[in-house]
């Protein structure tokens, strides 16, 4: 887990938490237990019935006990991605 968060640092990354959250942004930092930095992060909030809405979150921490998921993002596939078109169902929480 370290070394993979370690060659991420500088990169782009989308972490998907517990609750069902996916939070996009530059990953700045972490520490021990997966706690997260971000900047320029945004929020992607899935519909079914209109486009992902993004919410500007800027600057932001992600406690590790809410991280679910972490992922590399390919800014050129990401980019060319049309947020406003695609419709999704909101993820559920994680249920333990």
């Amino acid at each position: 887990q370290m070394f993979f968060l370690s060659c991420c640092v500088s990169g782009t990354v989308a972490i998907v938490t517990s609750d069902g959250r996916m939070i996009v942004g530059t990953l700045k930092g972490f520490d021990q237990t997966i706690n997260l930095i971000l900047d320029e992060s945004h929020e992607r909030v899935f519909s079914s019935s209109q486009g992902v809405e993004q919410v500007v979150l800027g600057l932001y921490i992600v406690r590790g006990d809410n991280v679910a998921v972490i992922g590399e993002i390919d800014e050129d596939t990401d980019s060319s991605l049309d947020l406003g078109n695609i419709r999704a169902e909101p993820l559920n929480s994680i249920v333990h």
